[in-house]
């Protein structure tokens, strides 16, 4: 028996029915076939919200790029959507940009830069059958040089009035559902990953999890 399994038979004794079956629809609607990157990030309750969009849609994982600004959950904003997905923190390389964008393209990712690069794309036009990576800057600046060089491609919002751009976390909750929309469902996780997460749920749902699990004789 694997760990996540071990971790799963000994606590589920501790998960109500209601809750198990809630978990067991979350999982189902879980994707990792698209994920947003935010790249030093100066307004963090803005990233906050973003989190939290992010996770109601079913979003599993997010990445963050800290070169100068760092990222503390605003909960408050956040109204614990924190707890359910996966936050990749890219700050002790060399070179965090280069670091994140390797790991995403080891998993398969094509990765976009939202910019107003003369080579943008609408985001109405980026093909989401391959797994995404979108890349959102600072609200001021916007991406790195750096990051867009090493995109594979920029991706915009199409603009009706006179303001060039969205604020972060209305042109991330736009860049979810056009994507959404245009699969019709997110692709889902493997019965590995629902493995793992359940696991990693029920750990943060039950009350002193790690003790009883400790006298179980599983550590973790």
């Amino acid at each position: 028996m694997n760990e996540s399994n071990a971790i799963i038979e000994v606590l589920e004794a501790f998960v109500s029915d209601n809750k198990q079956a809630h978990i067991d629809r979350v999982l189902k609607l879980r994707t990792r076939h698209l994920t947003l990157v935010f790249e030093d990030i100066d307004k963090p309750h803005n990233v906050s919200a973003v989190l939290r969009t992010a996770e109601c849609m079913g979003i599993q994982d997010l990445h963050f790029i800290k070169n100068k600004n760092d990222y503390t959950v605003n909960t408050g904003i956040t109204q614990g959507a924190a707890k359910w997905i996966t936050m990749h923190h890219h700050c002790q390389a060399d070179d965090n940009v280069g670091e994140c964008f390797d790991s995403l393209r080891k998993e398969g990712y094509q990765i976009y830069a939202t910019s107003l690069h003369e080579t943008s794309r609408s985001i109405y036009d980026l093909d989401p059958k391959q797994k995404t990576a979108i890349v959102f800057g600072t609200e001021a600046d916007g991406i790195t040089e750096e990051a867009g060089e090493k995109a594979d491609g920029f991706v915009h919002i199409p603009m009706s009035g006179f303001t060039e751009s969205f604020n972060l976390s209305v042109s991330a909750a736009i860049c979810l559902t056009v994507m959404k929309s245009k699969l019709g469902e997110w692709p889902q996780l493997q019965d590995e990953e629902k493995l793992d997460l359940r696991a990693e749920w029920y750990r943060k749902i039950v009350r002193e999890a790690d003790l009883i699990l400790k006298t179980k004789g599983i550590e973790v």
